[in-house]
């Protein structure tokens, strides 16, 4: 069963056409709503029930500092690539290599995937 997703601007068409083709729902912002503001983008993620991929950092901000709701999930690539073809490459195996995205702050680099819950302990509680 595929993700739903929410591929921010800065992800390559090649790495979201590879999403749709491995079963996942992917809506693109590039050609959805291209120049959104960053909180268009997760309130976006969030209304859809979308996770959230992007290689932008200033998401982190805006779901930790701004504590602006991202309870869909976000993950935030930090790596290096030669190009698209090894973006698209990296972003597929991570992308495969687990399901519990949602409610997540997931940061995937070349080596590991650091992941902390975006649940905060007051949520819920009357």
């Amino acid at each position: 069963m595929g993700l739903r997703i929410l591929a921010n601007e800065n992800v390559a068409g090649e790495a979201v056409e590879a999403l749709r083709r491995d079963g996942h729902d992917v809506v693109w912002i590039r050609t959805y709503a291209p120049g959104s503001a960053d909180e268009a983008v997760l309130a976006q993620a969030q209304s859809e029930g979308r996770i959230l991929v992007t290689f932008d950092k200033d998401f982190g901000e805006l779901a930790f500092r701004r504590r602006l709701p991202a309870s869909s999930g976000i993950i935030l690539f930090r790596i290096e690539t030669k190009g698209s073809g090894e973006a698209t490459t990296l972003v597929l195996a991570a992308l495969q290599s687990r399901l519990d995205w949602a409610g997540h702050f997931s940061v995937v680099e070349s080596d590991r995937i650091r992941m902390t819950p975006l649940t905060r302990p007051t949520e819920g509680m009357l």
